[in-house]
């Protein structure tokens, strides 16, 4: 067998898996895994919370406004949900928006993450009423907001198209961010959707040169052929 004979078949086989649909497919299943882990950390705790293995104190241990002990809620507050059904309601966003953030900002998406995460919990803890504050919703929001104005922002027309189909999914959800959402349901913390709401925009401003951008337009101009008379 020559060498060539010998070499074509792995050579197929490394064209196969660097193809760009191959990629693409991998950088798809790679940005899953922040999100699976993510929710699996948050399910976790909730269980172990329900078994009691945490103690009898730790549902208190989300952020308290205004309060210096209540501080440590900013990073704890959203792995802790008053109940299944509430846990349930944010699994679903958790995954997709986590998902949507590290596939098409995967760059900068750690940072903006981490920074969301923070920067909504301390307006929260800033802007929140006399309660303690639990869930993972004003993360939720922060990444929501994040990605629909980075994505006009750029004006980059995938990123566009992702940014509308975030609205489309949870437009409705936007008015969760009012005061008047306390009448509705006063369980519900408003003030945690709209620090996320505001932390996720405040992201998108200070990120906007970063990741992702709007490829340059290049004009070429056609070089006339000399004309001889």
């Amino acid at each position: 067998m020559s060498l060539k004979e010998f070499t074509h078949p792995l050579k197929k086989m490394i064209e196969k898996e660097t193809s760009p649909f191959t990629l693409e497919k991998k950088r798809m299943w790679l940005a899953l895994i922040p999100s699976l882990v993510f929710v699996s950390i948050v399910w976790l705790v909730f269980l172990a919370d329900q078994a009691g293995l945490l103690g009898d104190q730790f549902s208190q241990w989300g952020i308290q406004p205004g309060e210096l002990h209540g501080l440590k809620g900013i990073i704890l507050s959203p792995f802790l949900h008053a109940s299944f059904t509430h846990l349930l309601s944010n699994t679903l966003p958790l995954l997709i928006l986590i998902w949507l953030l590290f596939y098409f900002y995967s760059k900068i998406a750690p940072a903006a993450l981490l920074l969301l995460w923070i920067v909504s919990g301390i307006n929260t803890w800033l802007i929140g009423r006399g309660a303690i504050h639990v869930g993972a919703s004003g993360l939720i929001f922060g990444i929501l907001f994040f990605l629909f104005f980075s994505g006009l922002f750029r004006g980059y027309i995938p990123l566009i198209a992702v940014s509308l189909i975030v609205a489309f999914i949870y437009g409705s959800t936007v008015w969760s961010i009012f005061p008047i959402t306390e009448l509705v349901d006063p369980a519900i913390s408003w003030e945690g959707h709209l620090a996320g709401a505001i932390a996720g925009l405040f992201m998108a401003i200070l990120f906007r040169k970063e990741g992702p951008q709007k490829p340059p337009v290049v004009w070429e101009e056609e070089e006339e052929d000399d004309v001889m008379i």
